[in-house]
Formats: C-alpha cells, structure tokens, sequence
C-alpha cells in the first residue's frame, strides 16, 4: 500500500525536474554554489511537485483506468481512497512550501506555487478538452528550473526569461512523441493531444518547429555570456541531432518506433545542457 501512495507522487517527474532544478541553480550561482541552499530548494520543490502529481492523479484516476500504462494506478484501481490521496496531497504541498519560504524566497515559492496550480488546474483538467493541454503543462513544467535559479538571484531577469523558454520549448516535441508512440491509449480514453485532433504528420510539422525554436533558445544563453563553449557545443550537437531525428519522421515507416526514439533521445538532450549548463557558467 506503501508503494502505491508513493507512485501517486510520479518519482520520475520528481527526478527529472530535480535536474533542471540543479541546472536553473546552477546557472544562477556562477560556479559559487551554497550548498545547503541547494538542498533544501530541491528538497521543498520536489515536496510541492509530488504534492501536484497526487492532485494530477485524483483528477485523472478515471481515465487513467482505461489506458494501459496508467491502469494500476492506486487510485484508478481503488487500492488507494481518494480522501487519503488529498491528504497526501496537501501534506506534501504546505510542507514544501514551508521549506521553500523558510530557506529560499517569496519569488521562489510564487513561482512553485504557479507551477502548481497551473498544472492541478488548467493542465489537468484542460487537457480532456484541448489539444493545448500539452503546452499549458509545458509552462507548468518551465517552473522548476525557474525556482533554482531564482532561489538564488531573488529576481527575474533575462537568465530566467531564457531557462523557461528553453524548457517549455524542449517540453513540447518531448511530450508530442510520447502522444505519437502512446496515440491508441489517448485514442481510446479520448484525451485529445495534437496527433489524435489533428494527425500525425501536423503533430511532426509542429515537432520541427518547436525543436528549431528550443535550439535556438538554448544558444542564446552562451552568445548572452551566460555559460561557455562546452555548454554552445553540447547544445549544438545535441539539439542538431535531435532535429535531424524528428526530421527523419516525415519518412519513416513506423511512427510508434520513431517516436519513441525522438522521445528517449529528448532525455539525453536535457539532461545533457543541464549538466554542461551546471558545469560551463561564466
């Protein structure tokens, strides 16, 4: 039972926000990094993200009882009641923020809080009606990284400006491919992403697109002085490649098998420029 609570908490989202949490700190700290600092940013975030992932998963857990991947869900199967999932919830959520305005800053805990609600709310509910719900979680999805950085700076400036920019737009192609090699499950339990309201080669043009924004996002931090050239070279290469990869779709003969390669490679770019982002500030 144990086991089930903590998968309501999506330790996978938690880890992978974790290491743009790092990145956005990071870059922010310029190579003088407080480390106690550190931890208790990443520890009062990953508190707030897990407390949204269990709201995420009360809204959810009717449809998540008709797909696949989502089926044994505790909740989508009953094993966990809904009034012990919201206490779960909002357990974690006023303890992280609690962390969060103890040991960072107001700005900080604003800008969790966003990510919080827009993902509980206009993501979670919006996405059963719109095929923009994979943008408005992208913007949700943009706050970690935010959070770090500003944790240490206390403001928004053009550093932070760029880190959401690059993370939405790296957000998108990410989440389009899992739409793609996942379409049969969104097909049926009628969740309408791009490839399912408007196909799937709209959903590749739109793939293009985004990745040659995200590119070109990612660059800007070295030509703006923010990090060096291991970081212009990593975000080169890999953000080249990865165009290539979703180029390669408008030719391929099985779009599941493509886009689940564009989808695992999408997880080698991030966390490729955020460990050369951590390691390459000026």
């Amino acid at each position: 039972m144990v086991k089930k609570h903590i998968v309501l908490t999506k330790p996978g989202i938690i880890l992978g926000n974790v290491i743009t949490t790092a990145a956005g700190f990071a870059l922010a700290s310029r190579g003088n990094i407080d480390y106690s600092l550190f931890v208790m940013t990443l520890i009062g975030l990953s508190l707030i993200i897990a407390s949204s992932c269990v709201f995420n998963n009360i809204i959810d857990r009717h449809v998540d009882a008709q797909m696949a991947r989502t089926k044994n869900r505790g909740l989508a199967t009953g094993e966990v009641s809904c009034k012990s999932a919201v206490i779960m919830g909002v357990v974690l959520g006023l303890f992280g923020a609690w962390i969060l305005f103890s040991y960072t800053n107001l700005l900080a805990l604003l800008i969790a809080t966003f990510g919080f609600l827009i993902y509980v709310f206009p993501y979670s509910f919006g996405k059963y009606r719109t095929s923009y719900g994979t943008l408005i979680g992208s913007i949700a999805g943009a706050a970690p990284p935010l959070v770090g950085y500003c944790a240490v700076t206390n403001r928004f400036d053009l550093g932070a400006l760029l880190l959401f920019l690059i993370v939405v737009f790296w957000q998108m192609p990410h989440f389009y491919a899992i739409a793609i090699y996942r379409l049969h499950d969104y097909s049926r339990a009628g969740v309408p992403v791009l490839p399912v309201k408007q196909g799937i080669r709209t959903t590749k043009v739109h793939m293009v697109l985004y990745t040659i924004a995200f590119i070109v996002a990612a660059l800007l931090l070295p030509l703006l002085n923010f990090t060096g050239y291991v970081y212009f070279w990593t975000a080169a290469i890999l953000g080249l490649i990865w165009l290539w990869q979703c180029l390669q779709g408008f030719k391929c003969k099985n779009d599941a098998v493509w886009a689940r390669k564009v989808f695992l490679f999408s997880l080698v770019v991030i966390t490729g420029l955020c460990l050369s982002m951590g390691l390459d500030v000026v």
